[in-house]
């Protein structure tokens, strides 16, 4: 009967020490009341009957009784809580993922797309009120999906990026005007894109700053990330006579200058990944700068449990009441 109960008015425990008081006014009283008869035999008298022992029985009823109406004072009760939530602030994100042949290169493990694709996804999971979209670029780019709120569409265009869909090279520029061009008629009050580049801007007829400042027009913010180790990393150099990659070391050009001058104008961040750690840790971080307000509704039903001890004290009672009336009357 206690399972899972909570007392609105637990103050009225207190009354639980009356109990003792009351089973010491009895004990004391009933001595009082016990007349005592010196007699030389009680031959003949019959002492078989134990029902003037059971008396007490009587008072230990309506003491139970009594403690059952504190309990009912108490106000036992369930409480059951149910919450919904409503999303106040939303956040639009298109995340801008250069697919260049650098992006095979294996400073990061297996190989720098390969991680970007594994970070990115964690990110999206972690994004479940948000609306994301993809743009891809190397030479040119293009949408790969545009902002929806489906993650599991995201998650599997995600998995299907991959090199050699596009001109290779890196067009910035196209890269970050195709993703403005994704969120200039979005009604969100926050709109960011997560552009991520290896490489320096040497393709495309759209310049970044022109770019940028298409972003800085409409809003939108841009996280920009440079991704590669420092100096040189073992990248695709040629084709091999079967079609594979044959690999090299190569030297690292990030144009940071760039990346830093896009975030700067536009009130983002730039950052630098120079392995899989640091890239984690990056997204990890913009995860935490853009947080997507939630405003929470909690309903709660309470319901009361004291009239079962209510009836339980009149069941007591009751019984206190036929006993004294009937088994026990010849002996009160």
């Amino acid at each position: 009967m206690l399972e899972n109960i909570e007392f609105a008015n637990p103050e009225f425990f207190w009354l639980f020490i009356l109990l003792p008081i009351a089973a010491l006014w009895y004990y004391f009283k009933r001595k009082e009341q016990s007349a005592s008869l010196k007699i030389s035999t009680i031959k003949g008298f019959s002492t078989n009957s134990f029902l003037p022992k059971l008396k007490p029985l009587l008072f230990v009823l309506r003491l139970l009784a009594l403690a059952a109406i504190i309990v009912a004072l108490a106000r036992p009760q369930t409480t059951e809580v149910s919450t919904k939530t409503k999303t106040t602030k939303g956040i639009d994100i298109v995340m801008a993922i250069d697919v260049s042949s650098s992006m095979l290169a294996r400073d990061l493990k297996p190989n720098r797309l390969s991680a970007l694709k594994k970070v990115a996804a964690d990110f999206i999971k972690k994004r479940p009120n948000d609306r994301i979209g993809l743009v891809v670029y190397a030479g040119e780019s293009y949408t790969k999906t545009p902002i929806t709120s489906d993650k599991g569409i995201v998650l599997n265009s995600l998995k299907e990026v991959t090199y050699g869909t596009l001109e290779d090279g890196t067009a910035i520029g196209m890269g970050l005007a195709t993703s403005v061009n994704r969120l200039k008629e979005s009604k969100a009050l926050s709109k960011i894109i997560i552009l991520l580049t290896d490489g320096e801007n040497n393709m495309g007829f759209i310049e970044p700053q022109t770019a940028a400042e298409l972003a800085v027009e409409y809003g939108i913010k841009t996280y920009t990330i440079g991704l590669g180790s420092n100096g040189n990393a073992l990248s695709p150099i040629a084709y091999n006579s079967d079609g594979t990659y044959r690999y090299g070391m190569m030297p690292v050009k990030i144009d940071e200058a760039l990346l830093k001058s896009i975030a700067k104008a536009t009130g983002g961040a730039y950052f630098r990944a120079t392995d899989n750690n640091s890239l984690e840790a990056i997204y990890e971080e913009i995860n935490k700068l853009e947080k997507t307000e939630i405003e929470e509704f909690k309903y709660t039903n309470n319901e009361e449990k004291y009239r079962i001890w209510l009836l339980l004290a009149g069941v007591l009672l009751l019984l206190e009441w036929i006993l004294r009336n009937t088994v026990f009357r010849s002996f009160i």
